[in-house]
C-alpha cells in the first residue's frame, strides 16, 4: 500500500500542502490540467523554490486575476461549492473528498459562529484560493498514487491572527474545532501555523494521527509556508512511499489491564460503556495471576485519538490502577450488511470479503433466532440458510 505521511512539525496550511506534493513530483502541469476540470477560472498557479530557516522549499501560489479578485467573496457558501463541484468533470472519488474537506470547514464555521450549515460564510476560507488549495491537494495524492495518509501531531501556533471578524487567538475558533480529536501542542515563534484549510484536509483525508509508519520513502516534499520565521523552517513535510501496511489494515491502538478484585457483574456495564466511547473490540481473557488468584485480562481495541477518553473510562469503572497500551497493526475484511431472503424468512447477513481469501457469510443471529423461535425450526437450520442465500445472492450479482 502507498502512504503519505504529513509531518506537521511547523503546522500546515493549504499552500504548504500543495507545495509539498509539487516538491515531492507532482507535476505543477499535471496538477493544473487536473485543477481545470473544475468551472474555476481567474487564477494562475506557479511554484518556486524558496529557503526556509536554511531548508530548501517549494512554494505555490495562487495568483488571482483582475476577474477572479472582483469575485473572490464568491462560492463561499455550501451550495455555491456543491454547484461548482457537480459541474465539474472530475473523477467521482476526487469530487466527493474535496466535499468532504470542505463540509468540514462549513460545519465547523457553523458551530463556532453560532450560524446554520447552509447560511454561513467562509470567510478567509473561501474564495478561489481555497477550492483550489484543497482540490489540488486531494489531485496531488491522486496523482502520487497514495492509498493513505497519515500525521504527525500537529503543531497549531500560538498568538493572535487578525480575521475580518477582528483578533482572534491561535489556533484559531475554526481551526480548533476542526482540530477536535486531534492530537495538537504549540512551538515556536508566535504565528498562525495551522490554518483552518490546513486543519480541514487533515480532519478529512488523515487516517490516523501518530508516529511515522513503517514505510519506504521514494517521494519526499517539502511545501514552504508564506512566512520565513527566523531560526524554524516553516515548512509542511511529505513522505510518500510503499508501507508494509495492507490496504485492508490499519492502525489501531491496543489498551490492557488485569484485574483480580472485581464483582464480575461489572464487566457488562463497563462493556457497554466501552462501546459508547468508541472502542473498537471489547474482550475479558481469563488467567492466573499472582499469589495464583484467578483474573480477567481486559482487552480494549481503538483508535489512537479514542485512547486518553478510554483509558479514563477505565481507571474511572474498574478496580484496575494501571494499564498498558500499545500501538499494533491490523488486518481487516471489508464488510457489508445485505438482506436476504429465505424459506424462514428475512435475514441480515454481514458478507466479508477479501481480495485473497475470499468471502465469509454471518448471518445476523438475533433475526435467527427470531425466526427459530416463530417457526420453531432450529437456529443452526436458520443460520445456514442465510448463508446459503447469501452465497447465491453474491454469485449471481
Amino acid at each position: 500500500m502507498r502512504v503519505a505521511y504529513f509531518d506537521c512539525f511547523a503546522g500546515i496550511s493549504g499552500d504548504m500542502c500543495l507545495g509539498a506534493l509539487v516538491d515531492a513530483g507532482v507535476s505543477l502541469k499535471e496538477l493544473t490540467k487536473g485543477l481545470k476540470k473544475l468551472p474555476v477560472a481567474g487564477y494562475n498557479l506557479s511554484a518556486r523554490k524558496v529557503m526556509r530557516s536554511g531548508l530548501a522549499a517549494t512554494k505555490v501560489d495562487v495568483r488571482l486575476t483582475a476577474p477572479a479578485v472582483r469575485s473572490a467573496t464568491a462560492g463561499t457558501r455550501w451550495k455555491d461549492i456543491e454547484k461548482i463541484v457537480s459541474a465539474s468533470t472530475l473523477p467521482k472519488d476526487l469530487r466527493e473528498k474535496g466535499l468532504d474537506v470542505f463540509r468540514h470547514l462549513f460545519e465547523a464555521e457553523a458551530r463556532v459562529h453560532g450560524e446554520g450549515f447552509s447560511s454561513v460564510h467562509l470567510h478567509e476560507a473561501g474564495g478561489v484560493d481555497c477550492m483550489v488549495d484543497i482540490f489540488g491537494t486531494v489531485i496531488g495524492l491522486k496523482l502520487l498514487g497514495i492509498d493513505r495518509v497519515y500525521c504527525s501531531p500537529v503543531n497549531t501556533g500560538s498568538g493572535t491572527v487578525r480575521t475580518s471578524h477582528g483578533t482572534l487567538p491561535v489556533p484559531a475558533p475554526a481551526t480548533t474545532e476542526l482540530l477536535r480529536g486531534v492530537p495538537v501542542y504549540s512551538s515556536g515563534a508566535a504565528h498562525e501555523a495551522t490554518t483552518p484549510t490546513g486543519a480541514a484536509l487533515l480532519k478529512s483525508l488523515a487516517a490516523g494521527f501518530r508516529p511515522m509508519p513503517e514505510l519506504i520513502p521514494d517521494h519526499i516534499g517539502t511545501g514552504a509556508g508564506s512566512r520565513d520565521t527566523k531560526g524554524f523552517p516553516n515548512v509542511l513535510r511529505i513522505l510518500a512511499g510503499e508501507s508494509s501496511l495492507s490496504s485492508s489494515g490499519d492502525i489501531v491502538t491496543v489498551i490492557d489491564t488485569n484485574i483480580d478484585d472485581m464483582n464480575p457483574q461489572v464487566y457488562e456495564h463497563l462493556g457497554n460503556l466501552l462501546f459508547a466511547a468508541g472502542a473498537l473490540d471489547v474482550s475479558l481473557t481469563p488467567l492466573m495471576m499472582k499469589k495464583m488468584r484467578p483474573g480477567v485480562l481486559l482487552s480494549v481495541i481503538c483508535v489512537r485519538e479514542k485512547r486518553d477518553g478510554l483509558i479514563a473510562l477505565i481507571l474511572r469503572e474498574t478496580t484496575s490502577i494501571g494499564l498498558r497500551y500499545y500501538e499494533a497493526g491490523r488486518a481487516v475484511m471489508s464488510r457489508v450488511i445485505r438482506k436476504v431472503d429465505t424459506r424462514y424468512g428475512t435475514v441480515r447477513v454481514k458478507i466479508s470479503s477479501h481480495a485473497e481469501a475470499g468471502e465469509k457469510f454471518m448471518p445476523e443471529y438475533e433475526d435467527c433466532r427470531a425466526i427459530a423461535r416463530k417457526k420453531g425450526v432450529p437456529l443452526l437450520r436458520v443460520m445456514e440458510e442465510a448463508k446459503r442465500a447469501a452465497a447465491e445472492k453474491l454469485s449471481s450479482a
